[in-house]
């Protein structure tokens, strides 16, 4: 283990949805790491400038940098520590682990704050206690649920921008609990997304299904009665190795020869029925935001530091509903990674994939055109 390994500070917290990915990462990449918390002085004193925001998580590595995206920690620590990768050379599992990872990370970001604050009644003392944790140094007990509270409202707040209200409501739970269903058979086969070594597909799926759907009482019960296999496998995805008497045999690898569990399609399917038309409504937005501004410009409508920017509202049609919520350029951001594996492909590879998106109604999402692409820059998404 190398002192540079042994320097690694996560600045997180248990509740957060994305400490839950990094976190995930670095135990499965084997990279030992020290975890720390916001409320520490030390956060405020040393990161907080940096970065620009009070935002969780950040990494902070041996040298002094300071990376804050799960995405950008990912990559840098993948090139830090190439032995053993977490992101597939091979095309097919590339972009499908590309796309996953978009889907967990983005796609299913409305679902995960659903399930925390809609239902925050039924959980109200467990969220004072895990908020009140993070920002609150002291042993009060009264002092820290009040602190915890008040934060509390903050995120509460956050739900008719994501296109949670009363009436969409049973759309999301449906959608839910559809790909509850679906990961729960892959899981019954298999210990992780792409086969016997995970990947950044599972931590992207890691970011709203273990903090959030995963942890708090009420979403985790639902998971633990519907979807066992899901509990199981974020309990898994916590451990170094795989952890399973059911997997005794299973080696540590994806799939030879580029292929996928056949299990994993039918989730490929529900990714691009309704991360797809998300997808679809922010393009729209983009595009239109996007025409004429200069390289570097912020993808905010404001032009300020924004940890989840937006471009503006967008409205569609989805799963019977009307949604009416902010765009996400990050979501779009995330999926043209996998948009631009996949159009870097020729002969027999193009054609593999191309027959998996057929199979899985891919073909018009992976067809959306942005008339921009982004990049991120000095804790910003800007246009390139």
């Amino acid at each position: 283990m190398t002192d540079s390994q042994q320097c690694i500070t996560l600045w997180g917290t248990p509740h957060s949805l994305y400490t839950g990915k990094i976190r995930s990462y670095l135990i499965k990449k084997g990279i030992s790491f020290r975890e720390r918390m916001p409320a520490e002085p030390a956060f405020q004193q040393r990161v907080v400038p940096v970065v620009g925001a009070v935002v969780v998580p950040i990494l902070e590595l041996a040298d002094g940098t300071i990376v804050q995206d799960t995405s950008d920690m990912i990559d840098h620590l993948e090139q830090a520590f190439p032995a053993r990768p977490m992101l597939p050379t091979s095309p097919v599992q590339r972009v499908t682990a590309l796309l996953l990872d978009g889907f967990g990370s983005e796609g299913l970001l409305a679902a995960a704050m659903h399930y925390r604050w809609s239902y925050r009644a039924e959980q109200e003392q467990f969220l004072r206690a895990e908020f009140g944790r993070s920002v609150h140094a002291g042993n009060n007990r009264d002092e820290r649920l009040a602190a915890g509270a008040q934060m509390m409202s903050y995120f509460n707040s956050f739900l008719p921008f994501l296109g949670v209200t009363p009436q969409s409501i049973p759309a999301h739970e449906a959608a839910y609990e559809a790909l509850l269903d679906a990961l729960d058979i892959h899981f019954l086969s298999h210990p992780y997304l792409l086969g016997g070594h995970p990947s950044i597909a599972d931590f992207g799926f890691m970011a709203p299904l273990f903090a959030h759907l995963g942890r708090d009482p009420y979403p985790s019960a639902l998971m633990k009665n519907r979807a066992p296999n899901v509990f199981r496998w974020t309990e898994r995805m916590n451990l170094a190795g795989i952890g399973d008497v059911e997997f005794p045999d299973r080696a540590e690898a994806w799939l030879p020869d580029d292929a996928l569990p056949a299990t994993l399609e039918p989730v490929l399917a529900l990714l691009f029925k309704d991360w797809g038309t998300l997808l679809a409504a922010d393009a729209g937005a983009f595009n239109a935001w996007s025409q004429g501004l200069p390289a570097g410009t912020p993808t905010h409508i404001a032009q300020e530091r924004k940890i989840h920017p937006t471009v503006g509202m967008v409205e569609y049609q989805w799963r019977g509903c009307k949604i009416q919520r902010a765009s996400a350029p990050h979501g779009l951001w995330l999926f043209a990674k996998a948009q631009a594996a996949a159009n870097g492909l020729s002969g027999a590879a193009q054609q593999r994939v191309a027959e998996l998106l057929k199979r899985t109604g891919g073909e018009p999402v992976m067809a959306l055109q942005l008339a921009r692409q982004m990049k991120r820059e000095n804790y910003n998404l800007v246009l390139q």
